[in-house]
């Protein structure tokens, strides 16, 4: 016989547990209608943007765009072509190439015709990997400089792309991905709206898999063919796009990608760059720069931008997509391990008061709870801690009002910005929306959930190897897509 104190705690667990879902779930819609606000505002505000006065000032900031790559040769030359077709008044291209192992620093060579050149690098931020030579190219007039050291990981590739920089503003993109033309001119316009107080802005990452590149750029949008990518793409939407757009909005944004991010360089050798120890090194230097500026009680802005976009290749297979979600978890469980003493800490505003506790209890403790509830709501059933009629109020809460959440989502997102033209994408993207409530959650909760044990116990930093498949590209562009939704709507408001 079960006791009728199991039943009890069952019962109240099972109740808990269900209060949690809610919770989550709703500040995820508290998210997206801060999301959809600042969207709504950056509709109004497109025809009277002034990229084409920011592209002409002679008061733009130069950007460094600095690249770590280590074995890209997938797609590593797609990929410098798309950023140094960057529409941008002034910008060099820094590609790092840490120890690469494969033909990564070939394919670049006899794309771009490098020769190697003296030059001294200064140390202005720490670093550990050797120097082994910098190339540029020989006749052409890019802005790309290559530099050649020993392999010493992600986050000293970054600080040495720091230390090469000449520029003031310095951009981080993953070697794996595409930016459009205009979007380094987007991400930046913070920097010329707001000189003094913009410190750092993000943009937008979406899923490559499925597009077509043509000259490093992306001609052709579609969702991919593989339904792992797929749920990722939405994943991405709602996480990537709205859920940093909503915390921006708000003013707690404490992520930046380091696949497209943008820093003032005085600052980021001013807090010593990026963290050797820490796996989430671009989480934690934004965590880092809120405490270093709210220390010096300084007037800053940390921001997210909507519209300019990097693409990047998504993993296509549940290992590689594991070992990317243990490092993820890992990395946000020894941010808030580090910065413990900035949560609930009045003397750090709302990144104090809200953000960094909404981190801690939806975000680092989603996936336990996660895998809690799928263990012990249908054991509270089984015993008679919970009837049927609860365990179907569950099922709605936990998975019916995120399927909700996603379709929200994919409706705002196409309402704004009208990426995918296919209604056979749309269509994936609904299909993909429920898939992600059925398996997905399940397994990426277990990968989280051990990635925050290995931080507990203090395991051996693992950043695992994205196996890349390189771009779809094609030899002439395919049609021209539909005109953005955003076009034809500011011309019906024109007429």
């Amino acid at each position: 016989m079960i006791a009728d104190w199991v039943r009890e705690v069952l019962r109240v667990t099972d109740v808990a547990i269900l209060a949690y879902f809610l919770l989550i779930n709703t500040s995820y819609l508290v998210l997206i209608a801060l999301a959809g606000s600042e969207f709504v505002h950056h509709l109004r505000r497109v025809p009277f943007a002034g990229h084409e006065e920011t592209y002409r000032s002679p008061l733009t900031e130069p950007v460094s765009v600095l690249v770590p790559a280590h074995n890209e040769s997938a797609g590593i030359v797609q990929s410098v072509q798309a950023m140094l077709a960057l529409r941008y008044p002034v910008f060099e291209v820094i590609v790092i190439d840490d120890g690469s192992t494969d033909d990564t620093f070939e394919r670049l060579r006899e794309e771009f015709d490098l020769v190697e050149v003296p030059r001294v690098v200064p140390d202005a931020t720490p670093t550990r990997g050797r120097i082994r030579s910098v190339h540029v190219p020989r006749d052409r007039p890019d802005p790309l400089v290559v530099v050649r050291k020993e392999n010493g990981g992600k986050t000293d590739a970054v600080n040495t792309g720091i230390n090469v920089a000449q520029h003031p503003l310095v951009c981080m993109v993953d070697a794996d991905s595409i930016l459009d033309p205009q979007a380094l001119l987007s991400v930046a316009k913070p920097f010329s709206d707001d000189p003094v107080r913009t410190v750092a802005s993000g943009g937008v990452i979406r899923v490559a898999n499925g597009c077509t590149v043509v000259a490093g750029r992306i001609v052709d949008v579609r969702m991919p063919r593989n339904w792992l990518a797929k749920v990722q793409v939405v994943e991405y939407l709602r996480a990537f796009l709205l859920g940093r757009t909503g915390w921006s909005r708000f003013g707690g944004l404490l992520i930046i990608s380091g696949a497209f991010g943008i820093f003032r360089r005085d600052l980021l050798v001013e807090i010593g760059g990026l963290d050797h120890d820490c796996i989430g090194e671009d989480a934690e230097l934004v965590v880092r720069l809120h405490r270093h500026l709210r220390q010096q009680k300084r007037d800053y802005r940390i921001v997210f931008v909507a519209e300019p976009v990097s693409w990047s290749e998504a993993p296509s297979t549940l290992k590689v997509l594991g070992k990317q979600r243990r490092r993820w978890h890992r990395g946000i469980t020894e941010i808030l391990s580090k910065h413990r003493g900035m949560i609930l800490n009045p003397r750090y505003g709302r990144i104090g008061l809200v953000a960094m506790p909404y981190y801690v209890l939806f975000e680092l403790l989603a996936p336990v709870i996660e895998l809690a509830g799928v263990v012990l709501v249908p054991l509270g059933l089984c015993v008679g801690a919970i009837d049927a009629g609860f365990a179907l109020v569950f099922v709605a809460v936990a998975y019916g009002y995120a399927l909700l959440l996603n379709l929200v989502a994919l409706t705002v997102e196409e309402y704004s910005f009208h990426r995918y033209h296919r209604w056979t994408d749309l269509v994936s993207s609904v299909l993909a929306s429920l898939l992600e409530n059925v398996g997905y959650r399940q397994l990426t909760a277990f990968w989280r959930t051990m990635g925050m044990w290995s931080a507990i116990r203090g395991a051996k930093h693992e950043w695992g190897r994205m196996t890349r498949t390189g771009f779809q590209t094609v030899l002439t562009p395919p049609p021209a897509p539909e005109p953005p939704v955003t076009a034809r709507r500011d011309a019906r408001v024109e007429s």
